[in-house]
Protein backbone atom coordinates (compact mmCIF):
# COMPACT_ATOMS: atom_id res chain seq x y z
CA UNK A 1 0.00 0.00 0.00
CA UNK A 2 1.32 3.23 -0.47
CA UNK A 3 2.22 5.88 1.19
CA UNK A 4 -0.69 8.43 -0.02
CA UNK A 5 -3.63 5.62 0.19
CA UNK A 6 -2.51 4.81 4.19
CA UNK A 7 -2.81 8.19 4.46
CA UNK A 8 -6.28 8.27 2.99
CA UNK A 9 -7.53 5.29 4.50
CA UNK A 10 -6.53 6.66 7.83
CA UNK A 11 -7.93 9.62 7.60
CA UNK A 12 -11.33 8.29 6.84
CA UNK A 13 -11.08 5.96 9.24
CA UNK A 14 -10.22 9.35 12.12
CA UNK A 15 -13.02 11.43 9.94
CA UNK A 16 -15.79 8.63 11.07
CA UNK A 17 -14.44 7.87 14.74
CA UNK A 18 -14.74 11.83 15.20
CA UNK A 19 -18.52 12.00 14.26
CA UNK A 20 -19.43 8.89 15.85
CA UNK A 21 -17.94 10.39 19.05
CA UNK A 22 -20.48 13.85 18.42
CA UNK A 23 -23.32 11.71 17.86
CA UNK A 24 -25.33 10.32 20.70
CA UNK A 25 -26.43 6.30 20.73
CA UNK A 26 -29.31 5.62 19.55
CA UNK A 27 -32.16 4.44 21.72
CA UNK A 28 -34.53 2.07 20.99
CA UNK A 29 -38.41 2.97 21.23
CA UNK A 30 -38.52 0.29 24.07
CA UNK A 31 -35.95 2.05 26.17
CA UNK A 32 -37.13 5.24 25.44
CA UNK A 33 -40.50 3.63 26.72
CA UNK A 34 -38.65 2.70 29.93
CA UNK A 35 -37.78 6.06 30.41
CA UNK A 36 -40.95 7.83 29.87
CA UNK A 37 -42.63 5.17 32.06
CA UNK A 38 -40.47 5.57 35.03
CA UNK A 39 -40.42 9.43 34.84
CA UNK A 40 -44.26 9.34 34.68
CA UNK A 41 -44.36 7.50 38.03
CA UNK A 42 -42.27 10.11 39.53
CA UNK A 43 -44.49 12.71 38.26
CA UNK A 44 -48.04 10.94 39.52
CA UNK A 45 -46.32 10.60 42.53
CA UNK A 46 -44.90 13.92 42.95
CA UNK A 47 -47.77 15.81 41.70
CA UNK A 48 -51.05 13.49 41.28
CA UNK A 49 -52.49 12.54 38.40
CA UNK A 50 -54.77 15.76 37.96
CA UNK A 51 -51.48 17.67 37.59
CA UNK A 52 -49.12 15.77 35.71
CA UNK A 53 -48.59 16.86 32.14
CA UNK A 54 -47.35 14.85 29.49
CA UNK A 55 -44.91 17.67 28.91
CA UNK A 56 -43.54 17.59 32.95
CA UNK A 57 -43.01 14.02 32.08
CA UNK A 58 -41.23 14.39 28.74
CA UNK A 59 -39.31 16.70 30.18
CA UNK A 60 -38.43 14.94 33.21
CA UNK A 61 -37.61 11.68 30.77
CA UNK A 62 -35.41 14.33 28.54
CA UNK A 63 -37.56 12.96 25.35
CA UNK A 64 -39.20 15.42 23.19
CA UNK A 65 -42.86 15.86 22.91
CA UNK A 66 -43.21 14.65 19.51
CA UNK A 67 -41.37 11.44 20.62
CA UNK A 68 -43.81 11.15 23.68
CA UNK A 69 -46.69 11.62 21.59
CA UNK A 70 -45.53 8.81 18.91
CA UNK A 71 -44.94 6.06 21.67
CA UNK A 72 -47.80 6.98 24.29
CA UNK A 73 -50.41 9.32 22.92
CA UNK A 74 -52.54 10.33 25.60
CA UNK A 75 -52.23 10.69 29.56
CA UNK A 76 -54.70 8.01 30.58
CA UNK A 77 -52.41 5.33 27.77
CA UNK A 78 -49.39 7.13 29.84
CA UNK A 79 -50.81 5.35 33.25
CA UNK A 80 -52.49 2.41 31.94
CA UNK A 81 -48.62 1.78 29.88
CA UNK A 82 -47.30 2.33 33.41
CA UNK A 83 -49.46 -0.23 35.47
CA UNK A 84 -48.98 -2.78 32.49
CA UNK A 85 -45.09 -2.54 32.92
CA UNK A 86 -45.51 -2.96 36.63
CA UNK A 87 -47.60 -6.58 36.25
CA UNK A 88 -45.50 -7.34 33.31
CA UNK A 89 -42.43 -8.10 36.12
CA UNK A 90 -45.14 -9.93 38.17
CA UNK A 91 -45.94 -11.77 35.39
CA UNK A 92 -42.29 -12.86 34.13
CA UNK A 93 -41.28 -14.29 37.72
CA UNK A 94 -44.49 -16.46 38.04
CA UNK A 95 -44.30 -18.05 34.31
CA UNK A 96 -44.96 -21.57 34.24
CA UNK A 97 -41.56 -22.05 33.07
CA UNK A 98 -40.61 -21.15 36.29
CA UNK A 99 -42.77 -22.27 38.99
CA UNK A 100 -43.61 -25.49 36.70
CA UNK A 101 -40.67 -27.42 38.10
CA UNK A 102 -41.56 -26.51 41.95
CA UNK A 103 -43.12 -28.62 44.42
CA UNK A 104 -46.85 -27.55 45.56
CA UNK A 105 -45.57 -25.56 48.42
CA UNK A 106 -42.67 -23.10 46.98
CA UNK A 107 -44.37 -22.61 43.66
CA UNK A 108 -47.38 -21.29 45.61
CA UNK A 109 -44.84 -19.13 48.25
CA UNK A 110 -42.99 -18.07 45.07
CA UNK A 111 -46.28 -16.58 43.57
CA UNK A 112 -47.29 -14.91 46.75
CA UNK A 113 -43.71 -13.63 47.28
CA UNK A 114 -44.24 -11.66 43.56
CA UNK A 115 -47.60 -10.76 44.85
CA UNK A 116 -46.42 -9.38 48.12
CA UNK A 117 -43.03 -7.70 46.22
CA UNK A 118 -45.53 -5.75 43.49
CA UNK A 119 -48.54 -4.97 45.93
CA UNK A 120 -46.45 -3.53 48.97
CA UNK A 121 -43.29 -1.91 47.02
CA UNK A 122 -43.61 1.71 48.44
CA UNK A 123 -43.89 2.76 44.81
CA UNK A 124 -46.81 0.95 44.20
CA UNK A 125 -49.05 1.70 46.81
CA UNK A 126 -48.40 5.40 46.34
CA UNK A 127 -49.87 4.80 42.97
CA UNK A 128 -52.85 2.76 44.60
CA UNK A 129 -53.48 5.73 46.93
CA UNK A 130 -53.40 7.97 44.09
CA UNK A 131 -55.89 5.91 42.22
CA UNK A 132 -58.37 5.84 45.78
CA UNK A 133 -57.80 9.46 46.20
CA UNK A 134 -58.75 10.62 42.07
CA UNK A 135 -60.63 7.76 40.30
CA UNK A 136 -63.88 9.65 41.04
CA UNK A 137 -62.87 12.46 39.07
CA UNK A 138 -61.21 9.97 36.55
CA UNK A 139 -62.86 7.13 35.93
CA UNK A 140 -60.36 5.96 33.31
CA UNK A 141 -57.86 5.58 35.96
CA UNK A 142 -59.89 3.49 38.28
CA UNK A 143 -60.97 1.39 34.97
CA UNK A 144 -56.66 1.34 33.95
CA UNK A 145 -55.87 0.54 37.45
CA UNK A 146 -58.32 -2.52 38.02
CA UNK A 147 -57.67 -3.76 34.23
CA UNK A 148 -54.19 -3.46 34.15
CA UNK A 149 -53.22 -4.39 37.80
CA UNK A 150 -56.16 -6.01 39.78
CA UNK A 151 -57.75 -8.36 36.83
CA UNK A 152 -54.27 -9.45 35.56
CA UNK A 153 -52.83 -10.70 39.00
CA UNK A 154 -56.20 -12.39 40.27
CA UNK A 155 -56.60 -14.53 36.66
CA UNK A 156 -52.69 -15.57 36.81
CA UNK A 157 -53.44 -16.79 40.27
CA UNK A 158 -56.52 -18.19 39.83
CA UNK A 159 -55.11 -19.92 36.48
CA UNK A 160 -52.44 -21.76 38.61
CA UNK A 161 -54.81 -23.03 41.23
CA UNK A 162 -56.99 -24.29 38.68
CA UNK A 163 -54.21 -26.36 37.22
CA UNK A 164 -53.59 -27.75 40.55
CA UNK A 165 -56.90 -28.61 40.73
CA UNK A 166 -56.96 -30.27 37.24
CA UNK A 167 -53.55 -32.21 38.52
CA UNK A 168 -55.42 -33.52 41.29
CA UNK A 169 -53.56 -31.89 43.75
CA UNK A 170 -55.72 -29.59 45.76
CA UNK A 171 -59.45 -28.99 45.73
CA UNK A 172 -61.39 -25.83 45.75
CA UNK A 173 -65.02 -24.83 45.21
CA UNK A 174 -64.04 -21.88 43.54
CA UNK A 175 -60.51 -20.74 42.06
CA UNK A 176 -61.46 -17.64 41.67
CA UNK A 177 -62.74 -16.63 45.08
CA UNK A 178 -59.81 -18.66 46.14
CA UNK A 179 -57.50 -16.30 44.46
CA UNK A 180 -59.20 -13.81 46.20
CA UNK A 181 -58.82 -14.97 49.24
CA UNK A 182 -54.92 -15.37 48.84
CA UNK A 183 -54.14 -12.12 47.68
CA UNK A 184 -56.12 -10.40 50.74
CA UNK A 185 -54.47 -12.74 52.76
CA UNK A 186 -51.12 -11.86 51.63
CA UNK A 187 -51.23 -8.22 51.34
CA UNK A 188 -54.04 -6.34 52.55
CA UNK A 189 -53.02 -5.70 55.90
CA UNK A 190 -49.48 -4.61 55.82
CA UNK A 191 -50.65 -2.48 52.44
CA UNK A 192 -53.71 -1.04 54.49
CA UNK A 193 -51.52 0.09 57.44
CA UNK A 194 -48.60 1.36 54.97
CA UNK A 195 -51.17 3.72 53.49
CA UNK A 196 -52.61 4.93 56.83
CA UNK A 197 -48.88 6.14 57.37
CA UNK A 198 -49.10 3.54 60.45
CA UNK A 199 -45.66 1.59 59.41
CA UNK A 200 -43.20 1.59 56.68
CA UNK A 201 -43.48 -0.79 53.51
CA UNK A 202 -42.55 -4.36 54.50
CA UNK A 203 -39.18 -5.34 52.99
CA UNK A 204 -38.08 -8.43 51.18
CA UNK A 205 -37.49 -10.91 53.94
CA UNK A 206 -40.98 -9.51 55.89
CA UNK A 207 -42.64 -10.38 53.07
CA UNK A 208 -40.70 -13.64 51.93
CA UNK A 209 -41.97 -14.92 55.73
CA UNK A 210 -45.20 -13.96 54.95
CA UNK A 211 -45.39 -15.69 51.76
CA UNK A 212 -44.27 -18.76 53.80
CA UNK A 213 -47.00 -18.62 56.20
CA UNK A 214 -49.83 -17.52 53.79
CA UNK A 215 -48.82 -20.88 51.38
CA UNK A 216 -49.15 -23.37 54.56
CA UNK A 217 -51.96 -21.85 55.80
CA UNK A 218 -53.94 -22.14 52.64
CA UNK A 219 -52.23 -25.66 51.16
CA UNK A 220 -53.34 -26.87 54.46
CA UNK A 221 -57.08 -26.37 54.15
CA UNK A 222 -57.33 -27.10 50.49
CA UNK A 223 -54.33 -29.90 49.84
CA UNK A 224 -56.21 -33.17 49.06
CA UNK A 225 -53.54 -35.72 50.87
CA UNK A 226 -53.97 -33.70 54.74
CA UNK A 227 -57.97 -34.10 54.46
CA UNK A 228 -59.40 -36.66 57.19
CA UNK A 229 -61.07 -39.78 55.31
CA UNK A 230 -64.51 -39.60 54.89
CA UNK A 231 -67.04 -41.54 57.17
Amino acid sequence: MSIRIWKTVMGEIAEKTRRSRGRPPIRSDEETRHLILEAASLEFRANGYASTTMAAVGQRAGISTKTMYRLIPTKADLFKSMCSERIGRFMLAIDEAVIGTLELEAALERILCAYGNLALDQEVIAITRLVTSESDRFPELGAAFYEGAFRRTREAIEGWLRRQCDQGVIALDDPGVAADMLRGMMVMEPQRAVMLGQRAAPDAEEIAARARMCANLFLTGCRLNTRPAAH
